[in-house]
């Protein structure tokens, strides 16, 4: 695993489809769903009729700490749900990558909040290791 300013990340073993559902049941594995998937594959060749490669954006969310997180700080919902992207990259090789929910809120400033930012950043980097 990798770690950026803003990101976990982890070069996979598995096709794209299979990493998609491996990242998911790992997610699950930690109390998160899946509230939103964005194919910007799809997207872009929709609304653009331009070639991608495959890119998803999977918007995951452990409910519990999103409920503490809004009672700490009424407008972090600008900031939820947690995004995980899946993408093959230039080398066809598949790359999961989950947003450091700590780097993120930094701005924010609110200790309560950075908590539950750390309480999930654990979360996360448990599933792009269990990858």
């Amino acid at each position: 695993m990798e770690q950026t300013k803003y990101a976990f990340t982890t070069t996979v073993d598995l096709d794209y489809d299979e990493a998609i559902e491996k990242v998911t049941a790992e997610l699950q594995k930690e109390g998160f769903g899946i509230l939103t998937e964005i194919d910007v594959q799809a997207t872009l060749k929709k609304k653009l009729d331009v070639d991608f490669k495959p890119y998803k954006i999977l918007g995951a969310c452990n409910p519990p700490n999103a409920y503490k997180a809004l009672q700490a700080e009424e407008q972090i919902g600008l900031m939820l749900p947690c995004n995980v992207i899946v993408y093959v990259n230039d080398e066809g090789k598949t790359v999961v990558a989950a947003v450091d929910p700590v780097a993120s809120m930094q701005a924010v400033q609110n200790e309560k909040l950075g908590e539950v930012a750390n309480t999930i950043r654990n979360k996360l980097k448990t599933v792009i290791s269990a990858l």
